[in-house]
């Protein structure tokens, strides 16, 4: 009987603890971009024209504003006035250093080459017979190869349970071992402290259901 009730509370928490969770990431990610409405003049926001607010409005005019800057940029004087903007960014110290290094990291994750923070590799870190999951984010600046006599790469090793964090290494490519598997499956693994692997097992919910 107690094994009975304990399989019946353990299938109950495996349904609701995820689907509980995403809803609440959902709401803070729907509230926090209903913020954008406060952009908008008083009198143009759908509480004083409707006289309630709307969930999930602020979401749409996030996405419309993006779109329509990328279809602006993308003409000749769009790209003249980004052009002009970004070289004065680039003349006050602080602001250059960030802006530039968030620019590269954001062309960086973005970019449709396949090559560009994509590739997940196994290397031997810290030591020896020791194995780490990291990312290749790019080959390494020629002056390295040729001060180390090898062709290097540059790996990021993110951090457990938070891979926004992490350190980058370069190693020698013959060092590495590229694996056939999806980023966002590495980073589920990652994330979850090795607990989610990409291999398809039989999870506790199906022997649940199924036992």
């Amino acid at each position: 009987m107690l094994i009975k009730l304990r399989k019946y509370l353990i299938t109950g928490l495996l349904i609701w603890v995820p689907l509980g969770v995403t809803i609440l990431v959902i709401k803070l990610l729907v509230d926090m971009l209903d913020k954008t409405l406060l952009l908008l003049p008083h009198a143009w926001r759908p509480a004083t024209l409707l006289g309630f607010d709307i969930p999930g409005l602020g979401i749409i005019l996030s996405t419309l504003f993006v779109f329509i800057t990328g279809f602006l940029i993308t003409n000749l004087a769009g790209k003249k006035f980004i052009s002009w903007g970004e070289s004065l960014l680039d003349r006050i110290p602080l602001v250059r250093s960030i802006y530039s290094a968030l620019k590269q990291v954001t062309e960086t994750i973005l970019s449709p080459d396949k090559n560009s923070f994509r590739q997940v590799v196994l290397i031997e870190y810290p030591r020896k017979d020791i194995w780490i999951i990291g990312f290749q984010t790019s080959n390494s600046p020629e002056e390295f190869n040729q001060l180390s006599g090898e062709k290097l790469i540059t790996i990021f090793v993110p951090t457990t349970p938070n891979p926004t964090s992490g350190f980058i290494i370069m190693v020698p490519e013959k060092d590495t071992k590229k694996l056939d598997m999806d980023v966002e499956d590495a980073l589920k693994m990652v994330i979850s402290l090795g607990v989610v692997t990409p291999t398809h097992k039989k999870t506790v919910l199906e022997d649940s259901l199924l036992g």
